[in-house]
């Protein structure tokens, strides 16, 4: 558990108001001016934020995904903030780490590459996810492992990724390794 006991409200916010102003920017500081801490606790109410991470080769050529056993679609590894975690960054990390049995996966950077607020059906407990995502590398050879939140874990060239994932993904997906590779210094190609 964090020291201070409190979330990361403070840290979230500040990264937001780092990006560039948009609807979806605004929305998520919206709703974390009405839910405050909440917004971080599974008992906060019916929405809550999650942090993603976005497992991408060194090359940027190919990303790693699970299969969400509830969702039953192909998505970048992501979960809740739990009390332990100083930021939604931290939790996107270990989210990963976790899902894709990377122990030593680290984020490239704390840095926000993707803001994705969608609703649940079936399965969940909640209503909404106010995801923010994030991003790694990886080198496709190392050894990966399937968690008990997923089906399968599978490496897919950018170009030939599954039929089942969420409607948005690909436009989101692509928005979020050219912030990646910027992140990381490599020519967008």
């Amino acid at each position: 558990m964090r020291q201070d006991g409190r979330m990361p409200l403070a840290n979230l916010l500040t990264s937001l108001r780092a990006l560039p102003e948009s609807g979806s920017r605004d929305a998520y500081l919206q709703f974390l001016d009405v839910a405050g801490d909440a917004a971080f606790r599974r008992n906060g109410g019916p929405e809550h934020v999650t942090g993603s991470c976005f497992v991408f080769s060194p090359e940027f050529d190919r990303v790693l995904l699970c299969f969400h056993r509830k969702g039953r679609f192909w998505v970048q590894f992501g979960g809740h903030v739990e009390s332990e975690d100083a930021s939604v960054a931290e939790a996107a990390q270990r989210e990963a780490r976790e899902e894709s049995g990377i122990d030593d996966l680290v984020l490239l950077s704390p840095a926000i590459v993707d803001l994705d607020r969608h609703d649940l059906h079936g399965g969940f407990s909640c209503t909404a996810h106010w995801d923010v995502g994030f991003a790694a590398t990886a080198n496709p050879d190392v050894e990966i492992a399937v968690s008990e939140e997923s089906d399968d874990v599978r490496w897919f060239p950018i170009n030939e990724l599954p039929v089942q994932v969420p409607a948005d993904f690909c436009a989101r997906l692509e928005r979020a390794r050219r912030t990646a590779m910027s992140l990381s210094g490599t020519r967008i190609r």
